[in-house]
């Protein structure tokens, strides 16, 4: 390990100390990082992305994943840094059958994919996908061996409204209702108003809603679970306004759209261990 890759782990490492320390001896929780291509690239594109995040550091204590459109999977796959895993954009809620256009847990295990990302407010709102389907599907993917990134968010009528948290419970709760074992989910708090749009939630709202979340949990599945958990901040998340999300307690990492497809998805990699400085 270089000098620098050292003193980057170091300080990422004393980041996490930081955070366990504020949330009162909670057990500690791996910063996670991923990037959400959505609909966009080609294989020239994603050579430049392998490029950049070949070239970047990716500290030893993060954990990153890239959400890869599913006709990509494999070619990502095949050239993707050792340190960086594949999450597919979506799955289906059965192993096989007459789905068209969709693909199974089953299908991306075979291609060596560890993650999949469910409930993206995109899948809710375009596609039409309910908490009841999403939680379907969750607990379908788990029980295959994915890994699920659970993505929870309300809209902007709901948050003027003074519904988040009703809106984010009851998200978290069609899945809880479905699944009894945690252990292979991240949540992902998404405001939907702040996704593309440029706007984000300043650090103290993004940690209003994490901490509410993490409440939640403690009360209604259990502490154990609240503890562990790991919930990410996604909402037009970029290298400037990283850094200062990081410092937060309750934020365990980001989902960011539009900036993974740039260098910048490097700092925010790293946004964790820079807050330290």
């Amino acid at each position: 390990m270089s000098k620098r890759e050292c003193s980057q782990d170091c300080a990422g490492r004393a980041l996490a100390a930081q955070k366990q320390k504020l949330t009162g001896g909670a057990m500690d929780r791996t910063f996670i990082v991923g990037g959400n291509w959505k609909m966009n690239g080609d294989r020239k594109a994603i050579d430049e992305i392998i490029k950049f995040m070949r070239a970047g550091t990716i500290p030893t204590n993060n954990e990153v994943y890239i959400g890869v459109p599913s006709i990509y999977l494999d070619y990502v796959q095949q050239r993707k840094p050792k340190n960086v895993e594949i999450a597919a954009q979506n799955c289906y809620k059965v192993e096989k059958g007459a789905f068209t256009g969709e693909i199974s847990p089953d299908m991306l295990k075979d291609l060596g994919v560890k993650w999949v990302i469910l409930g993206h407010s995109e899948r809710r709102k375009i596609f039409g996908e309910s908490d009841e389907l999403i939680a379907e599907k969750t607990a379908h993917a788990l029980e295959k061996g994915l890994k699920v990134i659970l993505c929870v968010g309300e809209t902007l009528d709901e948050r003027e409204t003074g519904q988040t948290n009703a809106v984010v419970f009851r998200q978290t709760k069609a899945v809880a209702d479905k699944i009894k074992d945690w252990r292979n989910v991240v949540i992902a708090y998404e405001p939907v108003w702040a996704i593309g749009t440029g706007k984000t939630a300043s650090p103290e709202q993004a940690q209003e809603v994490h901490d509410a979340l993490r409440k939640w949990i403690a009360e209604n599945i259990s502490k154990e679970v609240a503890d562990t958990i790991r919930i990410q901040y996604g909402g037009s998340v970029t290298a400037g306004n990283a850094k200062e999300l990081a410092t937060q307690k309750d934020i365990d990492g980001f989902l960011v759209g539009g900036a993974s497809l740039k260098p910048e998805f490097m700092e925010i990699i790293n946004a964790n261990v820079k807050a330290e400085k």
